[in-house]
């Protein structure tokens, strides 16, 4: 099975619910057809009348005496048809228009809520803007085809069959000659559709290369600007456009083509219907008025598959962003949450135990790692870059498992937990602060999204935070701006403590959220740390050793192994890695 017939199959799968909806759209189409080809009968029917007189098929069949009432008869049935072929125009369009927006959003949401289930490690091998071209350029793809491409295709079906029965009724000679091109073109189309489709998958290839390109521009503008990289980045950009537009280039040579192909195949059953209809006319064998029918049948029967070029280009296009969607949903999670929840109170006690982890395939970057950190109790974990610190707060946070050994808290180990059990209990910092595009109110109140204003600014103040926030232009209500660009380093790491406090985690976790602020913000975050983390287990990251000399315990680590642990007098006393590091920092001279 190719592809298209895969994307095509699982996407009728995918529309099991909107079946009913299908049917009520494609109804409308059917009745539209029929509408829209009943007109050319009745032009036969009025030269028929001019022709025929009294001996017309309207006085022989339905016994309407003299040519002006058969006019106006004719006439009548005509203003209806029309009338019934615009309203079920309408609502043919209408239902298909709404059904693809439907459908559209429905698989937009189910993608995004699937993809926001992978595991980070997924993410860090994916490019966003390939992923952001899937979740909108691809499905808005398949919706453009959803609007046009599939009424289309009934639209031609019942137009071949409705026509074939008019010209069965009229010449079974005249069928098979008019009929003629049907095949040839049939057989180029599947020709084509053969040819294009590993075209449009380059297609989608590319616009994907393209989106990721520009969305990480976009990110990095101010690096961009800061090195003076405007141009080397605008022919990078211009590169990728172009290899988009080739690709393009080589798919619309083919579907360029399929047009005058069809058009050729028209003649020839255009030229048949003429001169053998009008052989058979001059020769007793055929009535004028049904020759005049069979003549605009033809044209009825054969132009509409000019569009049938745009209507494949539709498809295939649609087909390969189709597979692109399903191979995305197709992904599967490789880490599953648990299924339990945390003891209330929940205390807070968190250990690894012989831990070892490393990156996909490659090394171990933690290496037998037990550490182990009392409830209620504020650690320290500091080392050189490189040495696994951040790692353990994200083995913590289950972004990723252990190789080997375990994860606990409370006692439980943290794959067995479900997800709002152990990310509910822990408010975390990151050096690295995102704020969403909103107000400040809306980026305090992220974790807790029905907080009272005098919680979050109970949140503020403890992370001092409120002064500024008041200074704002419209305080609270202030635009921060995307990814807080409107504000400091230092008030948008403040505004992330406040977003961790408000949810009142039982676990703080800090990670080197005071290493690019400022002296006065990091003196002003440490007298609110000092403060908040009473009671509850906290853990701190940091570069800055004078941030964590009051911890209840700090830990070294080293090569991804824990060398000394201690308090700072202890480590200190100890003359060891930690003493060093401190010597360096606090600008004393180290002597051996």
């Amino acid at each position: 099975m190719n592809q298209n017939q895969t994307g095509l199959r699982r996407l009728w799968g995918y529309a099991k619910p909107y079946r009913p909806k299908v049917v009520l759209a494609t109804t409308y189409t059917t009745l539209g057809k029929v509408m829209d080809v009943a007109p050319e009968v009745l032009i036969g029917a009025v030269i028929d009348v001019i022709v025929r007189g009294n001996d017309s098929f309207m006085a022989t069949w339905f016994g309407i005496e003299g040519r002006w009432d058969q006019l106006l008869v004719l006439a009548v049935l005509n203003a209806v048809v029309w009338i019934l072929e615009s309203t079920f125009g309408y609502l043919a369009a209408l239902s298909w228009r709404n059904l693809s927006q439907t459908i559209e959003h429905d698989i937009r949401v189910e993608l995004y809520d699937h993809v926001q289930g992978l595991e980070v490690a997924w993410f860090e091998d994916t490019k966003s803007g390939g992923l952001l071209s899937i979740l909108n350029d691809d499905i808005n793809q398949l919706e453009r085809f959803l609007d046009g491409g599939a009424s289309s295709l009934i639209d031609l079906f019942w137009n071949v069959v409705l026509v074939g029965a008019v010209f069965a009724a009229g010449s079974l000679t005249l069928l098979a000659f008019a009929f003629l091109p049907i095949p040839i073109i049939i057989v180029a189309s599947i020709r084509y559709q053969r040819r294009l489709q590993p075209l449009y998958a380059k297609v989608r290839e590319a616009v994907a290369e393209l989106s990721a390109t520009l969305g990480a521009n976009l990110g990095g503008i101010t690096t961009i600007k800061a090195f003076h990289a405007e141009k080397r980045e605008a022919a990078r950009v211009a590169k990728v456009s172009n290899d988009y537009r080739e690709a393009n280039r080589e798919a619309i040579r083919f579907s360029a083509a399929f047009i005058p192909l069809i058009r050729m195949a028209i003649l020839a059953g255009f030229s048949c219907t003429l001169v053998i209809g009008g052989y058979l006319v001059l020769n007793g064998r055929m009535e004028v008025g049904m020759y005049s029918v069979l003549v605009f049948m033809t044209q009825r029967l054969l132009w509409p598959m000019t569009r049938l070029g745009e209507t494949l280009d539709q498809y295939q296009r649609a087909m390969a962003s189709t597979s692109r969607i399903f191979n995305l949903l197709d992904v599967k999670p490789t880490m599953r949450p648990g299924d339990h929840a945390l003891s209330e109170p929940i205390r807070g006690e968190i250990a690894f135990e012989s831990v070892s982890f490393g990156y996909a395939d490659g090394p171990d970057i933690l290496k037998e790692i037990d550490l182990r950190i009392p409830a209620g109790e504020t650690h320290a974990i500091v080392g050189a870059t490189g040495a696994g610190k951040s790692t353990l707060l994200r083995l913590l946070l289950r972004f990723h498992d252990p190789r080997r050994g375990r994860v606990t808290l409370d006692g439980q180990d943290i794959r067995t937990l479900a997800n709002d059990a152990l990310r509910g209990s822990m408010g975390y910092v990151s050096q690295d602060v995102f704020l969403f595009h909103g107000t400040v109110r809306d980026n305090i109140a992220y974790g807790r999204p029905d907080a009272s204003i005098e919680a979050i600014e109970d949140a503020a103040r403890a992370a001092e935070a409120h002064e500024f926030i008041l200074d704002l232009p419209q305080g609270y209500d202030t635009v921060v701006g995307e990814r807080g660009q409107k504000l400091s380093g230092g008030q948008r790491q403040r505004l992330s403590l406040a977003r961790a406090l408000l949810r009142d985690p039982a676990i703080l976790v800090l990670d080197e959220a005071t290493s690019s602020v400022d002296n006065e913000t990091e003196a002003a975050i440490q007298r609110s740390l000092g403060r908040v983390t009473e009671g509850r287990t906290s853990i701190v990251i940091a570069h800055r050793l004078s941030t964590v000399r009051d911890s209840d315990r700090i830990w070294v680590l080293e090569g991804g192994r824990i060398l000394e642990a201690g308090t700072h007098e202890e480590l200190v006393e100890g003359g060891g890695l930690y003493a060093a590091l401190w010597r360096v920092q606090t600008g004393e001279l180290l002597t051996r």
